[in-house]
């Protein structure tokens, strides 16, 4: 058997009842500053931020994205080739033919 899928309006009565149950088993809720549970001791936590290292030097490759650059240029479109005139045959009114000519 397969489980039905849980929608957005059963999930919001889910959290609505567990938050009621917290509330009813005498559970507190506090209201913080926004930003502040990104705190740790009343500053930032920089052990993540990546700024620990110097800068480094880095090696220029402009010749390198100079290239990359030309491959994704499109190449001018190549001439097409002119066309060889077709040969028609002309009928008259009862189907008979009258004539050939050439058509391009």
């Amino acid at each position: 058997m397969i489980k039905p899928k849980t929608t957005k309006k059963d999930t919001r009565k889910e959290l609505e009842s567990l938050v009621d149950q917290f509330i009813k088993a005498k559970g507190e809720i506090q209201q913080i500053d926004m930003g502040e549970s990104g705190l740790v001791d009343g500053k930032y936590n920089t052990s993540h931020m990546g700024f620990s290292e110097p800068k480094k030097e880095r090696t220029p490759l402009n010749h390198v994205v100079a290239a990359l650059q030309q491959k994704k240029k499109p190449s001018p479109p190549a001439p097409l080739p002119k066309k060889k005139p077709k040969k028609k045959i002309i009928y008259d009114d009862f189907g008979d033919p009258i004539r050939w000519v050439w058509e391009e």
